[in-house]
């Protein structure tokens, strides 16, 4: 029985506040409760400043939506410096009217009277600073600072509740910031009872690698994501990637690429890999994966395309030195703008910094085709669950925005080939296996492809060979000894080539044998046929004679009848 989960009749939906913080607004679905308090914990360093600041920043210029910034802690020329970095200009902000930051320096002694904690001359500054810019937006950082000196938890809940309740009736969309306790959210353990939403932030140190998550703890009144995100600050702020808002519901192209390699094309379908597409090169070291990768670099550019090429393992002058010894000018490439180079060891950054900086260089150098070389590097700063997650991410984002994606695999020798260390076959489009095979004491490499989606390909074994020429794909020999490459190969083929040559020569020599024969037996037809003409002759002279005797003997007669007279 369905349910339903429409609106009832005569109730408005939650009104949200979009926070313009890129993955946040996607699983909170919308943004902040408008007009309620939110909470955001964590430890320290963990980024509830820079959340904090980043939504008033965003509201009030890509909302207009003015905001006012109350610190408790830092003072405002500490914090303008602080997030210069992240290329917001407070100073500026706060000239134009559209952001006020408010320094409140919390002494007990203050704001007490007659023994009892008192709030009223906090908010007779936050109201002038609200009604200053017209404020919707408010951040206070941080709620401890606040309330540090109060020992009495029923005083304390009660004056939490009034400055929540103040935020609520001032219509302002409110972030309170938090210090996380040892058991609980926050040291007092109940701000997040009277917020309407509460957002958790935590660092992990794994492997010697920090990584930051974002957990929406509660959110009233709304559905929410409530999985761990994790969530990066990047030079542009604050980024959280959630997993769960991937959709797959982009576009197919059917238009090809070329691989760079000819004889490759004509095994996937005479046309090369599909536009959008995800292939896998995967093998064991030596194979000739990165040279793959560097003949669909060099195809791409050479088209007019783009290319963003991403290498874990060597730094850019060994790629573009160790691919001129095979045929491809990288270099002019690069010079030319098309292709673009990123390299990094796996290990300078955690798992998620380094999809940010994929994410951030896709978009601003806007490549036709990526390549990552390897993947398998990324073990060294997570699972194989974190890598197929990361990878998982980047490659519908990348299909998303129409682009091709080549990444290369290195196997271990211990395995048979057909496996991935992060164990993402299944969400490649195209699977090429390069392998290489010891015969004839000597090692070869052979590439096949194992899979390729949408399209017919060969199931044929190819000798993959590099040379100063570039890159080919040869026949491999498939005889009674099996399959045999390189050298084996060649000796083979110069065995069939001499017995071929020995059996055309015997052909030749049999052939003029038997013309010899042909013309010893037509010189023969031709006596005989000579004899008969002349056997002919001579019967046709027999007869001729024997026609004129007869007729002699026929005139005779008739004369000696005529002498004698008779009838």
């Amino acid at each position: 029985m369905a349910t339903d989960t429409s609106p009832i009749a005569g109730e408005t939906i939650l009104p949200k506040c979009l926070t313009g913080i890129q993955g946040l607004d996607e699983i909170t679905g919308g943004g902040l409760p408008k007009g309620r308090p939110t909470l955001v914990c964590g430890g320290p360093g963990c980024g509830k400043t820079v959340l904090g600041m980043e939504f008033l920043v965003r509201g009030a210029m890509e909302f207009g939506e003015h905001g006012v910034f109350v610190t408790f802690e830092e003072r405002p020329e500490e914090l303008a410096q602080n997030v210069a970095t992240l290329g917001w200009n407070l100073r500026e902000l706060e000239a134009k009217g559209k952001l006020v930051i408010e320094y409140i320096r919390v002494e007990r002694s203050e704001i007490e009277e007659t023994g009892e904690y008192d709030l009223e001359g906090l908010f007779i500054r936050l109201d002038a600073a609200v009604a200053a810019v017209g404020a919707k937006r408010i951040v206070l950082d941080t709620v401890e600072s606040l309330f540090a000196a109060l020992p009495n938890e029923l005083i304390l809940r009660a004056e939490l509740r009034r400055l929540f309740g103040w935020c609520k009736d001032k219509g302002l969309t409110a972030i309170i910031t938090g210090e996380r306790g040892d058991k609980t959210l926050t040291r007092h353990g109940l701000e997040e009872y009277v917020s309407d939403c509460v957002v958790d932030l935590n660092i992990r140190v794994k492997d010697d690698i920090a990584t930051r998550r974002l957990r929406i703890i509660k959110y009233r009144g709304s559905k929410h994501g409530t999985n761990e995100y994790p969530f990066l600050i990047g030079s542009e702020g604050f980024t959280v990637m959630p997993i769960t808002s991937i959709s797959l519901d982009y576009a197919t192209s059917k238009e090809r690429v070329l691989t760079g390699v000819e004889r490759l094309d004509a095994m996937l379908d005479g046309r090369g890999y599909y536009q959008g597409s995800s292939i896998l090169v995967s093998g064991a070291a030596g194979t000739g994966k990165s040279s793959l990768a560097a003949a669909f670099a060099k195809s791409t550019c050479s088209s007019g395309g783009k290319c963003l090429y991403f290498a874990f393992e060597e730094p850019v002058s060994q790629i573009i030195r160790n691919m001129g010894s095979i045929g491809m000018d990288l270099g002019k490439w690069r010079d030319a703008g098309l292709l673009k180079f990123h390299a990094s060891r796996p290990t300078t950054h955690g798992m998620e910094m380094h999809l940010l900086t994929m994410y951030h260089l896709v978009r601003e150098f806007k490549p036709q085709a990526v390549i990552i070389d390897p993947i398998s590097n990324l073990s060294s700063v997570g699972n194989e669950d974190e890598v197929k997650s990361l990878l998982t991410r980047f490659v519908d984002f990348l299909k998303g925005r129409g682009v091709t994606t080549l990444f290369t695999d290195l196997t271990s020798g211990k395995t048979l080939g057909e496996y991935t260390e992060a164990a993402i076959s299944s969400l490649m489009d195209t699977w090429i296996l390069l392998r290489n095979i010891e015969t004839n004491g000597e090692r070869n490499r052979a590439l096949f492809v194992l899979k390729s989606r949408g399209m017919e390909h060969s199931n044929q074994v190819r000798e993959f060979i590099l040379s100063s020429q570039g890159l080919e794909l040869a026949d491999v020999y498939l005889g009674v000894e099996g399959v045999l490459m390189g050298s084996a190969r060649a000796a083979q083929e110069a065995r069939e080539r001499e017995e071929s040559s020995r059996r055309v020569q015997e052909l030749k020599k049999h052939k003029r044998t038997l013309l010899a024969k042909r013309a010893a037996l037509e010189s023969q037809m031709a006596a005989i046929r000579q004899d008969l003409v002349s056997m002919e002759a001579e019967m046709e002279a027999v007869e001729a004679e024997d026609t004129a005797q007869l007729e002699a003997l026929a005139t005779c007669r008739d004369a000696m009848a005529r002498i004698r007279k008779t009838d």
